[in-house]
């Protein structure tokens, strides 16, 4: 399953579900490009980090964007109570010993989100920063749509932070809308950022520009 578009410049980029076998360096290295400076307090350094997220993925919860073979973007869902990312808690005390780990623990925490019946929940989306800005992100997306409607779920939610406004950007254009605001100005000076947006986009529903 999947679909292909031309991006201008560069040649086809094709989109596909599963991350392949052999891929999980290079889809770890994307996730903590993207999501690093959120997940920094929990699992820095870097070169710990990008390690064990490629080691704790599930491929099966990704859809995947690839220009001539190369992975240039993936975005994640939870979906069956399992998502993208995953690391159990014996796996990070394992990863970061037992005293820092406990900490970590607690910042992950902060993170975790679960969907309601008939949701599918989007685990963030991670394209190459050479890439932006070409429309792998609304391809994305719209894979992730399909997954959601073969599933049989009624909405897609998603939480971005206040300090990311080009991806909410995006998830507007791709029909989402907020539903709402957390605002935790508190943990901003601990993970970087003061608010959560919940935005929700129903199933069967697109963006406003068309692939």
């Amino acid at each position: 399953m999947g679909r292909d578009a031309t991006d201008a410049g560069a040649g086809p980029v094709t989109i596909r579900r599963g991350l392949p076998a052999g891929a999980e360096r290079r889809a770890a290295e994307l996730y903590w490009d993207a999501f690093g400076r959120k997940l920094g307090p929990a699992l820095n350094p870097p070169e710990k980090a990008v390690p064990f997220i490629a080691a704790h993925l599930n491929g099966d919860r990704a859809v995947c964007a690839f220009l001539d073979g190369q992975l240039v973007g993936l975005a994640g869902y939870q979906l069956g109570g399992r998502a993208l990312t995953g690391g159990s808690a014996s796996a990070v005390l394992r990863a970061y010993g037992h005293v820092r780990g406990l900490h970590r623990l607690l910042i992950l925490a902060l993170f975790e989100r679960h969907p309601t019946p008939g949701q599918l929940l989007m685990d963030g989306i991670a394209v190459d920063p050479g890439m932006r800005g070409r429309g792998v992100g609304s391809l994305l997306i719209e894979e992730v749509a399909g997954v959601a409607a073969e599933q049989h779920c009624r909405e897609i939610r998603l939480d971005v932070i206040d300090t990311n406004p080009r991806a909410r950007a995006l998830y507007e254009r791709r029909g989402f809308t907020t539903a709402g605001t957390e605002r935790t100005p508190w943990l901003r000076g601990l993970l970087g950022f003061g608010a959560v947006t919940t935005m929700r986009r129903a199933v069967g529903t697109r963006g406003a520009k068309e692939l």
